[in-house]
C-alpha cells in the first residue's frame, strides 16, 4: 500500500491554509517521546505566565506598537514567530506564483480620484454585510487553528471586531467554541463550513452556529483537495510540533512564541470536539473532507441552513451564476489564500466579471492579496460589498495578541479613510457607485519597454 493517499497526509487540513506535515510511520509513532503538554508541564508553567510573560513579550510588544503598516506587522510576526508556524502562515502553493500575483494585481490599478470634492471628516466607512450594519467594510476572515501563532487565538480577532464594529467569522476548525466567541462579540457573525461527509455533523455543527448567533454562513468549496506547500515540507511542519533537533533550536531563537505554547492549554478544535487534541482530531478531519461534494450537496445545505449564506471560493462567473440558483445569497471571490491551486487568477483580477454576472444585487465578497487600505477601496470600487482579510491579521495576531490584531485593522481602517478621502469620495456607496470611473487598469508605457536600439543596446 503507498505510503501517501492522493490526499495526502492527516494534518493538511488543520487549518483554512493547510501544510503538508512529514509522514510518521507506525514505528516513529511508537517510539514518539512524550511531548511537554504530555508531561504536564504547562500545569507547573502557567501559574508564573503573569510574572514571565511580560518579560519574554517586551521586545515582540514594543516592536509591534512601533509597527507603521502591514508589511511591518508581517517582520514582527516573522521575529515572534517560531520559523515552521510564520511560514504556514506565510507561504502560498507550489512556486508561490499566486501569491505574488495577488498582491501585485493591485499596483496595476490606478486610483482617478477627483478633487474639489467637498468632503466633511469624518468619512461614513459604515456598509452593510449578510445584510447585518457593521463599521467598517471589511473584516478579519475565518481562519482556523488561531491558538497556533498566539494562545489568544481566535478570540483576539473577535474582540477586535467587537472594538471596530465590523463582521467576524470563525472557522469551523477554530480553536476556541462558539459559545466562547458569542459572549466576545454581540455584532454580526458568520461560520465557515468546510465540505464534510458527514450530513449529521454538518447538521450538528450548523445548528450550534445558529444557537451561538451567528447570522450567516460560509461554505469553503475550493479545499476538496489539497494544495502543496513546500515551505512546510521543508520545515517539517507538523501538528503538535515534532520535538526534532531543529524545531528545538528554532524554538529556542522565538522566546516569546515557544513561552506562549508551552505554558498554555494544549489546543483542541473546539466546534468539532473540544475534548479530543489536534493531532488525534486530524485524522478525523482529513476522513471528512469530501472531494464528491457537489452542487446537489450544497443546495442540500442551503435548505437546512435558511439564512443568509456565502460560497466562498468562487473564480468564475458561470460558478457564481449558478450559485445564486442554488441558493447562495453572497459570492465570496476567493482563491484561498493562494495556497490551493497554483497559478488560479489574482481574485481583483476577476472580481469585475464576477459582479457583471450576478447583477447590482447579489451581495459580493473579496478576499486575496490584500495588504493595503488602498486595495480594500479598489476592491470596493470595482464590485465587492465588502472586503475580507487573512494575513494582514494573523501577522498582527502572531505579532501581539488582541492588540496586534486591533492594530492590523486598524492600519487598514486609517488607509481606507485617507485613499476615499483623496479619490474625493465621502461613503462607501459613493465608492461603489463612482468605482469604474475611479479605478482604471494601467497602461504600459514606454518606460515599461524600452527600446534596445538598432544593435541591442539602449
Amino acid at each position: 500500500r503507498p505510503l501517501v493517499s492522493p490526499h495526502r497526509s492527516v494534518c493538511d487540513c488543520i487549518h483554512s491554509i493547510h501544510a503538508r506535515p512529514r509522514i510518521r510511520t507506525r514505528a516513529r509513532r511508537a517510539m514518539k517521546l512524550p511531548s511537554p503538554h504530555d508531561l504536564g508541564l504547562h500545569r507547573l508553567l502557567k501559574p508564573l505566565r503573569p510574572l514571565v510573560s511580560p518579560l519574554v513579550d517586551t521586545l515582540a510588544m514594543q516592536r509591534m506598537r512601533s509597527a507603521v503598516n502591514i508589511a511591518d506587522l508581517r517582520q514582527c510576526a516573522k521575529l515572534r514567530a517560531h520559523k515552521m508556524v510564520f511560514d504556514y502562515l506565510d507561504s502560498g502553493a507550489d512556486d508561490e506564483i499566486t501569491l505574488r500575483r495577488a498582491k501585485d494585481a493591485y499596483s496595476e490599478l490606478e486610483m482617478h480620484y477627483h478633487v474639489l470634492a467637498g468632503l466633511k471628516p469624518p468619512l461614513d466607512l459604515s456598509t452593510k454585510v449578510f445584510g447585518e450594519k457593521v463599521s467598517l467594510p471589511f473584516f478579519a476572515c475565518p481562519t482556523a487553528g488561531n491558538r497556533m501563532f498566539h494562545h489568544e487565538g481566535e478570540s483576539a480577532a473577535a474582540r477586535a471586531a467587537q472594538h471596530h464594529g465590523t463582521l467576524y467569522g470563525l472557522s469551523s476548525l477554530g480553536t476556541t467554541s462558539i459559545d466562547d466567541i458569542a459572549k466576545m462579540h454581540t455584532g454580526p457573525k458568520v461560520f465557515q463550513l468546510y465540505v464534510w461527509k458527514d450530513r449529521g455533523l454538518v447538521q450538528e455543527v450548523i445548528a450550534k452556529a445558529k444557537k451561538g448567533g451567528f447570522q450567516a454562513l460560509a461554505l469553503t468549496v475550493d479545499f476538496t483537495w489539497y494544495g502543496n506547500r513546500e515551505r512546510d515540507i521543508r520545515n517539517g511542519f507538523t501538528i503538535p510540533p515534532n520535538y526534532t533537533v531543529k524545531q528545538v533550536v528554532e524554538a529556542i531563537k522565538r522566546p516569546a512564541w515557544t513561552w506562549d505554547f508551552i505554558s498554555n492549554d494544549p489546543y483542541t478544535y473546539a466546534n468539532i470536539n473540544k475534548d479530543v487534541p489536534a493531532d488525534s482530531l486530524a485524522a478525523f478531519v482529513n476522513n471528512q473532507i469530501n472531494p464528491a461534494f457537489n452542487w446537489e450537496d450544497a443546495e442540500w445545505l442551503m435548505k437546512e441552513w435558511g439564512g443568509p449564506a456565502a460560497i466562498k471560493g468562487v473564480v468564475r462567473p458561470d460558478d457564481a451564476m449558478r450559485a445564486v440558483k442554488a441558493g447562495f445569497s453572497t459570492m465570496w471571490v476567493s482563491n484561498h489564500g493562494a495556497r490551493q491551486l497554483e497559478t488560479s487568477p489574482a481574485t481583483i483580477d476577476v472580481l469585475p466579471s464576477i459582479r457583471a454576472a450576478v447583477g447590482p444585487n447579489v451581495e459580493i465578497i473579496m478576499d486575496g492579496g490584500v495588504q493595503r487600505g488602498t486595495d480594500i477601496a479598489k476592491a470596493l470600487a470595482l464590485g465587492a460589498d465588502s472586503v475580507g482579510v487573512g494575513k494582514p491579521y494573523l501577522y498582527g495576531l502572531a505579532a501581539g495578541g488582541t492588540e496586534g490584531v486591533i492594530k492590523a485593522l486598524n492600519i487598514l481602517k486609517v488607509e481606507l479613510d485617507r485613499a476615499m478621502g483623496l479619490l474625493g469620495v465621502g461613503t462607501v456607496d459613493e465608492l461603489k457607485a463612482k468605482g469604474p470611473t475611479l479605478i482604471k487598469r494601467r497602461v504600459g508605457s514606454a518606460r515599461d519597454y524600452p527600446y534596445p536600439g538598432p544593435n541591442g543596446c539602449c
